[in-house]
């Protein structure tokens, strides 16, 4: 997301009919507000005298989900600079059969790439999803339901990942790289489920 916009200029964006921003930019936004939320359950947490055997740990649980939630909003940036680079690729030119074949490789590698964006935001979900966890256990329990949001939101951001990642790599024509990242991936997946 390009965050000089308002929400509503993203949202009027997000329902046209270009391709971007779209599933992936909005997978990796999920990964943004699942962090924020996590970092306000610590924010409401640390300086309270209730939590102050917990307030070290969750000091620290907070630092590492303000890196968090920036690689989110790398990835969401990512995301829709790799799906332009795959729609360019589709209009290059292919009048001769060197051109066929540029165009062909440029596809498969932008599309390749579009694969791995989304691999990223597996990744970086997995490692928000134990430290959720923690501030659900840890945490000002008042704020039960704002973690409980950003597990669901991180366990969106994973699946909605997935789900790009499944759809670019069926139109790859390397089978065994589509394979590999595929079962990789998906065995993440399956372990939010």
């Amino acid at each position: 997301m390009d965050l000089s916009k308002t929400v509503g200029n993203y949202l009027d964006e997000l329902s046209t009919n270009t391709p971007t921003p779209g599933g992936g930019n909005v997978a990796a936004l999920c990964g943004v507000l699942a962090s924020s939320l996590g970092m306000m359950v610590c924010n409401l947490t640390i300086g309270k005298k209730k939590f102050v055997e917990v307030e070290a740990e969750l000091i620290a649980m907070k630092n590492k989900l303000v890196g968090i939630k920036e690689k989110f909003r790398q990835l969401a940036q990512k995301d829709n600079e790799a799906f332009d680079k795959v729609m360019l690729a589709y209009k290059m030119v292919k009048d001769t059969e060197e051109h066929q074949t540029e165009r062909s490789n440029a596809i498969e590698d932008a599309t390749i790439n579009a694969a791995m964006v989304p691999a990223e935001v597996v990744t970086t979900g997995m490692e928000l999803l134990p430290l959720l966890e923690t501030i659900i256990q840890k945490g000002n329990q008042n704020s039960l339901s704002d973690a409980g949001v950003a597990v669901s939101l991180t366990k969106t951001a994973v699946e909605g990942a997935f789900l790009n990642i499944a759809i670019n790599c069926s139109s790859l024509s390397n089978q065994t790289f589509a394979n590999e990242i595929l079962i990789r991936e998906e065995m993440k997946y399956e372990e939010i489920k």
